[in-house]
């Protein structure tokens, strides 16, 4: 297998693990789990499993991961910290279709930010691109009604997931920019690490508000499944993807994300799939693509 087809074959899985934790992570809502605590419970978990396999490669590059751990931390704070609670959150006042759906919108932003950050240039196609996906993202969050985007009576689980579109927009870029020299799993444990910081004050937010965790039969099905495929397996496969052919290519896969989760919700949840979705992802695809175009194409 080529280099270029294992990079795709890669971001496909992650995806489809993502897609997969939309749908636990909303049966963690059903099972009245605490989304911040279970998210504590993840991460903890994983830097327990990786440990074993890490820690060799971590204290021979300490010296290296010194240089950069300002960068280290911040994407641990944007993905471990942020994006994962922000999303089990979410899923607790709007369905998983809305959630995936306003997360199509990652590839452009990712493709802007780049830009920005002089890793590739940017076009017309792009700022159009952009402009569409919000236009996308306006219709999904809006339910097609024009009247809410005037009054701002979102969905607050809608407006929260923005939050997740620019945390792993600039995690994917900076991952590219900066193309750290160690290995996915010790990258994944350093992030984790820091991230787990931020995330013990989350535990005891809603430790103080009074949900607690119920450690049931639920509550471990769950987890393991949020530590093995989403957390450890996909963001693996995410980084090696990125790796190998770059974010603004890499981020293109964020799109089957609605497809897995929108057939996995249908089916699952007897989620409605209405006319506003349809019309949304077309705007944000629409978006995507041009985003990707050159402008001698």
């Amino acid at each position: 297998m080529s280099k270029k087809n294992l990079a795709y074959l890669l971001l496909t899985l992650s995806v489809f693990f993502w897609a997969g934790n939309f749908i636990v992570g909303k049966f963690a809502t059903l099972f009245e789990i605490p989304p911040l605590t279970l998210n504590v419970f993840r991460w903890i978990s994983v830097w327990f499993i990786l440990i074993p396999f890490t820690y060799k490669e971590i204290f021979m590059n300490i010296s290296y991961i010194k240089k950069n751990f300002l960068v280290i931390s911040f994407m641990g704070v944007i993905t471990i910290s942020t994006f994962n609670s922000v999303v089990y959150f979410a899923l607790n006042y709007t369905q998983v279709i809305n959630a995936v759906l306003v997360l199509a919108a990652i590839p452009a932003l990712t493709i802007i930010l780049s830009s920005l950050m002089k890793i590739e240039k940017t076009n017309l196609f792009q700022i159009f691109g952009l402009f569409l996906s919000i236009v996308g993202i306006g219709a999904i969050i809006s339910n097609g009604e024009l009247q809410r985007i005037i009054s701002l009576n979102f969905n607050k689980g809608d407006l929260w997931m923005l939050v997740c579109v620019l945390s792993w927009a600039l995690y994917s870029t900076l991952l590219k920019k900066y193309q750290l020299k160690i290995s996915q799993f010790s990258l994944i444990q350093l992030m984790v690490s820091v991230g787990i910081l931020f995330l013990i004050p989350q535990f005891f937010y809603e430790q103080s508000i009074g949900l607690d965790v119920n450690f049931n039969k639920a509550f471990f099905l769950i987890l393991f499944y949020v530590v093995i495929f989403p957390a450890i397996a996909a963001y693996y496969c995410w980084q090696k993807g990125v790796e190998i052919i770059g974010p603004n290519r890499a981020t293109m896969f964020i799109q089957l994300m609605p497809l897995f989760s929108a057939v996995m919700a249908i089916i699952i949840f007897n989620e409605k799939f209405e006319l506003y979705h349809f019309a949304g992802a077309i705007f944000i695809v629409s978006g995507i693509y041009l985003s990707n175009k050159k402008i001698n194409d």
